[in-house]
């Protein structure tokens, strides 16, 4: 079996009772078939156009040589350099995929300057520029295309030479590319993004890059065997039932890798999952660990750990190895992409919820937008604290005078079945310790902390923190950036559009009630050790 799973504990009482309904209801076969009413009549319309993912496999091996043929192209041109321009789903499958074949590209998922600017640095001229977006209406991607394409050509080289486009056909993006003279691949557009992984959107970027695609493919396939029949065994079933299906409810799943060969997995199921069933006012947090997170060993009672091992039927051999009440899960990264995304689809069903809608996502961009439009005055910080300028919700920075007092008044909102998210609109290619605040606050807050980086988790986690359950108190780190990068034909620039992008996401967060402190790094690099001190300083 190319998957294995491991189940102890809550986990596997909610397999065994779980799982022989899902068995009867002939679940694994009906998502097989692409059976749309699984998840019942409000949600039929939008399942019926979005489960295609199922036979990506399949769909997707005629593109494989077309991306070798293309790759060879650019190879004899000189190109030997892929950047990924893309968010959410479009960036992270590409990301797990390339670090884990030891390939590399450049993902830029970011609208920071500082990152952007790094990126148009580094070898521009033998560099290929992958534009992936459904629509190709995200700002963000959009914006680092117009970037591109006026470095190009200010460089002397034609862009139709070095831009390659993944979208939907008949996308206003697929409209555009195709007159602009662009090499343009279509993806299935019966697939929501965070379940295509295996689709165009995974593997063009990757296999330009340098993947053997063929091989990833066979490794989903091998799972497809397994996951697609209705049998208590069905490494997809269990998994389902033990992230959904615990009793009392688990709706934290803490996701640690151990000594697996896959890299960044993480961060990938962190999208499939958090956007997939945060709504309704229910889901699952995925919250990505470390070996060491202190959420591991705290025994959280609403906290599910699951482990990713090299094999999930050796690790548990000896006695302390056995990771009692926690969910194993091994095998190659084809097969794990393949079984989570049954997994997760099964897990709506449990939670009573559509798993391929995200009525949550638009409202930041709603916000952000109109942030553009107008361009207020930033709104005077309530304090600042040597370089750090704070702003929040009243209820949290009312009286506070220090960055510390801030944030034990913020971690003080936390309830016993809250979380803390931590939100880094940054170059995080200049500022890569701020994930280190993660394990930091989750030490002093006692309860489960998340770290996402701007504004690529708006399109993952982003849903889950308004849609999802109200119990999430939120951290954003800014800065005042000391480069900055105009977007050709545009009003604003990727300093504006990032500022306005945090500014947007912080008034939706508090109009949907949530406690919200901002630290804007006014000297980012000198703030950060103020900042770190701050929080080392903070008490409960």
């Amino acid at each position: 079996m190319s998957f294995k799973i491991h189940v102890t504990g809550a986990a596997e009482e909610a397999v065994q009772k779980v799982v022989p309904t899902l068995v009867d209801d002939l679940v694994a076969s009906g998502i097989t078939a692409q059976n749309p009413s699984l998840w019942g009549a409000d949600a039929e319309s939008e399942a019926s156009k979005r489960l295609g993912w199922v036979e990506a496999v399949s769909i997707s091996r005629p593109l494989v040589p077309q991306i070798e043929e293309l790759r060879a192209t650019l190879t004899a041109r000189g190109v030997n350099h892929i950047v990924l321009g893309g968010m959410g789903g479009s960036s992270l499958a590409p990301e797990v995929i390339t670090k884990t074949m030891d390939v590399e590209l450049t993902v830029l998922d970011s609208t920071a300057p500082g990152q952007v600017l790094s990126a148009l640095n580094d070898r521009l001229e033998t560099s290929a520029l992958v534009v992936s977006s459904k629509s190709g209406s995200t700002v963000e991607t959009d914006s680092q295309r117009r970037a591109y394409e006026y470095a190009f050509t200010e460089a002397g080289i034609d862009p139709r030479e070095r831009i390659i486009v993944v979208t939907d056909p008949g996308s206003p993006l697929d409209a555009s590319a195709r007159e602009a003279g662009y090499t343009v691949f279509n993806a299935d557009p019966n697939v929501g993004g965070r379940y295509s992984a295996l689709t165009a959107f995974g593997l063009v970027p990757s296999g330009l890059a340098g993947v053997n695609l063929n091989e990833l493919l066979d490794e989903a396939e091998s799972a497809l065997v397994d996951i697609a029949i209705d049998d208590a065994h069905n490494p997809a079933l269990i998994l389902a039932a033990a992230i959904a299906g615990t009793s009392p409810r688990r709706d934290k799943l803490g996701i640690v890798s151990d000594g697996t060969h896959i890299v960044g997995f993480a961060d990938w199921a962190e999208q499939l999952i958090a956007e997939s069933t945060g709504k309704q006012g229910t889901g699952i947090l995925p919250v990505v660990l470390e070996p060491l997170s202190t959420e591991i060993t705290a025994g959280y009672p609403d906290v599910q750990i699951v482990r990713l091992v090299d094999d999930a039927d050796q690790h548990h051999l000896l006695k302390h190895d056995r990771h009692h009440g926690e969910i194993l899960v091994s095998g190659t990264l084809g097969a794990q992409m393949m079984v989570w995304e049954y997994a997760t689809a099964i897990a709506g069903r449990l939670l009573g919820i559509n798993p391929f809608d995200q009525p949550d996502v638009e409202s930041a961009k709603v916000a952000t937008r109109g942030l553009l439009d107008a361009r207020p005055e930033a709104t005077a910080p309530a304090f600042v604290d040597g370089g750090i300028e704070v702003r929040g919700t009243s209820n949290v920075v009312a009286g506070a005078s220090s960055v510390s007092a801030v944030v034990d008044a913020l971690l003080a909102e936390v309830g016993p079945d809250g979380y803390v998210a931590i939100q880094a609109y940054v170059n995080r290619l200049a500022l890569p310790q701020l994930d280190g605040i993660r394990d930091l606050l989750a030490a002093r807050a006692g309860r489960p902390v998340t770290f996402g980086w701007g504004p690529r988790f708006l399109h993952s986690t982003g849903q889950y923190h308004k849609g999802g359950p109200a119990a999430g108190v939120f951290l954003q780190i800014t800065e005042v950036s000391n480069v900055d990068l105009e977007i050709p034909e545009r009003p604003f620039t990727f300093g504006q559009l990032i500022q306005a992008q945090a500014a947007g996401d912080a008034s939706v967060l508090a109009e949907h009630g949530r406690p919200v402190v901002t630290l804007t790094l006014t000297d980012a690099q000198a703030d950060v050790e103020k900042l770190f001190e701050s929080l080392n300083a903070s008490e409960r």
